[in-house]
This record gives structure tokens, sequence and C-alpha cells, in this order.
């Protein structure tokens, strides 16, 4: 007979509810863990690689967004695949959720253990195991994160660019399939993993993917972990692309009366196949936050274009050329250039801390963010929109954009003391999402789904969450591996 832990069985599946959704008791998890702690500490070694004090479980029970949180019972720091492995198996067998914990800058609830559980910190997992310049590739551990891994390159003369703002953890990058600022020229981390190392829930340690460029061999296992949020298992290393480093770089700013204005300038740019490297919205309203926040004084409160064109000195001049004509064509003022690299860092940073400009916009206040991402043809539709309908509410929200690939993102502050405004902020989420599906878009172009955006990414969906069910059911039979993200149960 199967030992009954709970509402799951060693030895069963695990009860399901419709959909395929496995069902945690709270109360019996936390005590599944406190009996698992002994094993915990011997799979990894280490009596401080386990702990249950109350602030570092306060620390990995939330990441950035929303300020939700969901403590785990007990967090754990592997520092090798092998203990990873050591410990899902131990997970796999007691019926324990494990939450994969990277650097915690997630926005849409992924680290909350809203089932209880362990939170597995992988920060010790942070060595580059290898880098080829001959092959532009390198070799990581999960806990890598992309700061770390540009300064180790810095001498080498290639980078890794994918650049999400936040210096995330590389796993975490691959888990929510990030992409960021430079996204529309060098693509998202779909485009940039080769190859992963994964944990399985069963304690498996599976290699995916190679060093070739491409594979017409097997299944696409490496695409499915990407993006997998962590429900389906842990990645701890990854073999990545990386590119030459540019041979000359400039970064402009330049301003225009009104959104449609900056958004028709990033059409045409798009159209005449000029590869930008970067070009990033920030409504008025984005730009007084961060004119007070990031000191740039110099520039006025009206819709404005953040662009960095990259290449051999020559192709760099001639897109400024061109760029400049097509400013002035679309009612732009006069573009003002970085050319050093500390401007240029300088200019990049108030864009990178725009989510901070606007967190610290007013007081007691916090920052509900969300992104979408529509067909270029129809961002200024969208955007309008979502400008609208932010004034209808009352409410003040800052729009920025990864505008070269039609992503765009709304932080939406709200009295979280106020369960009246913070229900007007969600509705405005809620709407945002929407009128992306409406427009043949997404709910998140680079956030992922985590708790918020169940809703909308199971309309999105649609038949296809079945089929999403179907996989997550195979690979994680007892549902342990982050439960409640992702996949929306159906009704």
């Amino acid at each position: 007979m199967p030992m009954r832990l709970g509402t799951i069985s060693i030895g069963e599946e695990p009860a399901l509810q419709t959909g395929g959704a496995p069902i945690f008791d709270r109360e019996e998890v936390s005590r599944r863990v406190a009996e698992a702690l002994p094993r915990f500490r011997a799979a990894l070694g280490r009596e401080e690689a386990v702990t249950t004090a109350a602030a570092v479980r306060e620390h990995h029970a939330r990441g950035e967004g929303i300020p939700d949180r969901a403590l785990p019972d007990a967090v754990l720091f592997p520092r090798a695949n092998a203990e990873v492995a050591a410990v899902a198996a131990i997970c796999h067998e007691a019926g324990i959720p494990i939450i994969a914990f990277g650097a915690g800058t997630s926005l849409e609830g992924h680290v909350a253990a809203i089932h209880g559980g362990i939170s597995l910190d992988l920060s010790g997992l942070n060595r580059i195991l290898d880098v080829s310049e001959a092959s532009l590739d390198c070799r990581v551990e999960a806990g890598v994160t992309r700061e770390d891994l540009n300064t180790h390159l810095r001498a080498s003369g290639l980078f890794f660019p994918i650049d999400p703002g936040a210096n995330a953890s590389l796993g975490g990058m691959a888990a929510t399939r990030a992409s960021g600022t430079a996204a529309v020229r060098y693509g998202t981390m779909r485009e940039s993993v080769m190859g992963l190392t994964v944990v399985t829930a069963d304690g498996r340690i599976v290699r995916t993917g190679s060093r070739a460029r491409k594979s017409a061999t097997g299944y696409d296992l490496t695409r499915l972990f990407v993006g997998s949020e962590g429900t389906l298992g842990v990645i701890t290393e990854l073999q990545l692309r990386l590119q030459g480093r540019p041979e000359a770089e400039r970064a402009a700013v330049c301003q225009f009366p009104r959104v449609e204005d900056a958004l028709g300038l990033t059409v045409a740019i798009l159209q005449m196949g000029l590869p930008i490297a970067r070009i990033e919205l920030l409504n008025a309203m984005q730009m007084r936050m961060s004119i007070r926040h990031s000191d740039l004084g110099e520039l006025a409160e009206t819709p404005t274009l953040f662009m960095e064109f990259q290449g051999p000195p020559g192709a760099v001049a001639e897109q400024i050329e061109i760029v400049a004509g097509l400013c002035a064509e679309h009612s732009g003022g006069e573009m003002r250039w970085a050319e050093t690299r500390e401007d240029r860092a300088r200019l990049w940073k108030a864009r990178h801390t725009a989510y901070y400009a606007s967190l610290h916009y007013l007081p007691n206040r916090n920052v509900m963010s969300t992104d979408a991402c529509v067909p270029i043809s129809e961002l200024a539709a969208c955007i309008l929109e979502t400008e609208a309908d932010v004034t209808e509410t009352g409410l003040i929200a800052a729009l920025t954009g990864h505008v070269g690939d039609g992503n765009f993102h709304l932080a939406i502050l709200f009295d979280p003391d106020s369960a009246e405004e913070r229900s007007r902020a969600e509705a405005l989420a809620l709407r945002t999402g929407e009128r992306a599906l409406r427009l043949g878009g997404t709910c998140s172009g680079e956030h992922g789904v985590g708790l918020h955006k169940l809703d909308l990414a199971a309309r999105e969906n649609g038949e296809a969450l079945d089929l999403m069910w179907s996989i997550k059911r195979a690979l994680d039979p007892r549902g342990i591996m982050n439960p409640g993200k992702l996949l929306k149960p159906r009704s």
C-alpha cells in the first residue's frame, strides 16, 4: 500500500483539480518539509545550506513588482548539479513543491511559494564553465548574472547582448524567456540559448542541445524549457551564443510632440531594414518620472525615443544620417548624442531605472507592472488606446516600450491600502492584456505569466492549454515544480 501524506500519496499520482493542477494542503506541505530537513542537509553536505530563518524565507517569498508574497517553508542553497538532483529526488518522493529562485527580479509572482515547500536558491551555481572565442559561445551555471558574464568577457572582444535591465541571473532569464532593450537586433533568450542542463522533477540530470548552430535531431527540448518558468524542471547550466563587440557605438535621444510621431519614426526605421541596436520609447509621464529620478533636466517631459547604433564606424555614420533625416520627417526635435562610454551609460541607466523612477515618484505607492506585445502595425493604436484608458481610470501610470519589436510596459501606481484603487489598477492591467490579444498580439512579450496573467494566458493559448497540461503532467506527474504558475487549470 502506498504511504499517504495528506492530499498527495507516495507511490500514487497526486490528486488533481480539473485540468491537471495538483492539490496541496499548506499545513501538510510544511510538515513534510520539516521531516525532510535532515535529508536536505545530508544531500547538500553543509548545515548552512538549508535554513528556515524567517528573514531568509521572507527574502525568497516574492520578486519585484506587486508586493504579494508567499513564504517557502525552507530555503536551500545548492552548489552543484548533483545537489539539485538530490533535492529534487527527495521532493519528488515526499510531494514537496520546489520553487527555483535566481536573483528575484521577476515581476509576475514567479517565485512566490503559494503552496509552501522549498525555495531553491541557485545563486551558488555561479561558475563560468567555458568560453570559446573562436565559436562565439560559452557555458555558464544558472546563478551567473548577465553583468557578471559581461564583466568576464570584457577582455575577449565578445559580449552577451540580452539586456532586460535588471541584473538578472541567466538561469532565470532563460526560464522566463527574457529579452529587453537589445532584442530588436539580437533577439531574446530563445535565440541565445543553444543548450541547457536541466534537473527534472524526479531528480534526473538531462542535457539538451549542443554547441552546433543548428540541429535536426529529435524534439527541441531546449526551447521547451526556455520560458517554462520553472514548471517543468530546474535549469542549472546554459550554453549561450555570444556576439562580437561592435567597433563603434553611438546613442541618441530624440523628443517628439506626440507618441504617434515617435512610433511613426520607429516603423520607418524598421521598414527600411536599418540594423538599429536599441530603440526605446518613454512616454510623457515616464519622462517626467525619469527626469526627476535620473537628473535628466536637459530633456523635456514629452514622448522620447532612446536609440543606439552599433557596427563599423562607416556603417554607424550612415545609419545616423538616415535616422536624422527620418526624425525630421516625423516632427522629431534635434537629436542629442551620447558618444562616450560614460554618456551612453548615463543614458541607458536612466532607461533601465524607469521602473524605480515610477516606484519613487509618489510616496506610499506601489507599482503594478504589466507588459504586452503586438504586431508593429498595431503598436500605435495599442499604445494610444492604453494611454486613453489610463486617463479614464484617474490613476497615474507610465509607459515605456521596446518599440522596435512591438513590446511595451505599463507601470501603474496605486495605494496598497486602498482596495478600490488596487482593483482599478488590476482592471487596467487586465484591459491592457486584453487589448493586445484583440490586436493580434500577446499578453506578455517578456514578463512571463507567473501568477498574475494566468487568465489572460489561458485565453491566448486556447485549446493549446490542454496540450501544455499534457506536457506538464508527463514531465512533472506529482506537480511539484513551481505549482500554480504559468498554466491555469481548465474549469
